[in-house]
């Protein structure tokens, strides 16, 4: 039997315990230490996993030989530095998403953890949901037809940040489904925010997405609205189909609907074939 990847935690603030009760339930992953500043969040967690060894050193942590692993779950601007230690010390490092707050910080953790011969995984967890890779293998049927365009809403009143903006504490699920669904890059992007509630911090952000094969993707994203919104929709050429992820039960619907070719080419969009088939 293969031993258990030992792991360290940094962070066990508003993100980290849920990672830290997911490892706890892993067979094959051992929680050796925990390192936080606070040491009210450290008593919190000695209190529920006391076999964790917890410290205010980062440094002395990642000196150890017993952690294969890191995890870092601190606020997002810390990313990039704590993982570039991470990285330094020869460390596995898994960093919550978003991975850094600059493109250029991003590709510098990738070329480091090359460099080591490491992993660095970000928490796109959003590409291992069952749901997610059930529309995955659907869209690969054919059965939709060609995929025209996606578009992503991320919505709730609430939890307002201060620390990053609203696309880059929600967006990142959206674009890392898009991005697995239809397996391209996108050859040109835009986007553009409102700060209505914290100055300088957007909250309200609309994103648009433009692939070489001609599919788009719009990704909304907001702490300002009065819906908690999860939605997913993806537009083919012979179906559509809907993911709503706070429905508990029926998440997946898909639509036999579609537009067909004019039979009059002058007619000017007016003879065009809507088809309305079932909606399962």
């Amino acid at each position: 039997m293969a031993k258990p990847i030992r792991v360290g935690v940094v962070g066990f603030g508003y993100w980290g315990p849920n990672l830290v009760r997911n490892l706890d339930r892993l067979g094959d992953a051992e929680l050796v230490c925990a390192c936080d500043l606070s040491e009210a969040n450290l008593a919190k967690l000695a209190s529920l996993y006391p076999y964790a060894e917890t410290t205010t050193d980062l440094a002395g942590m990642l000196a150890r030989d017993d952690i294969d692993a890191v995890v870092v779950a601190t606020s997002a601007p810390s990313h990039f530095a704590i993982a570039k230690q991470v990285l330094s010390a020869g460390k596995h490092c898994f960093v919550e998403k978003p991975l850094t707050l600059k493109s250029a910080d991003s590709e510098t953790l990738v070329r480091l953890a090359d460099e080591r011969g490491v992993v660095l995984m970000v928490g796109h967890l959003m590409e291992y949901h069952s749901a997610i890779n059930w529309i995955k293998d659907y869209i690969a049927t054919g059965d939709m037809g060609d995929v025209l365009y996606v578009y992503m809403q991320r919505l709730n009143l609430g939890k307002v940040r201060t620390e990053e903006n609203a696309f880059w504490s929600l967006a990142p699920h959206d674009v890392s489904i898009v991005l697995y669904l239809l397996g391209e890059t996108p050859d040109y992007v835009s986007a553009n925010g409102a700060a209505y509630v914290t100055e300088g911090v957007q909250d309200t952000v609309f994103a648009n997405l433009h692939f070489p094969s001609g599919k788009m993707a719009n990704i909304h994203v907001s702490w300002l609205d009065p819906h908690k919104v999860r939605k997913l929709t993806v537009v083919g050429t012979k179906k559509m189909l809907v993911f709503d992820d706070m429905e508990a039960t029926e998440k997946i619907w898909i639509y036999d609907r579609g537009v067909g070719e004019p039979k009059d080419a002058m007619a000017y969009g007016e003879d065009l074939t809507l088809r309305f088939g079932e909606i399962k």
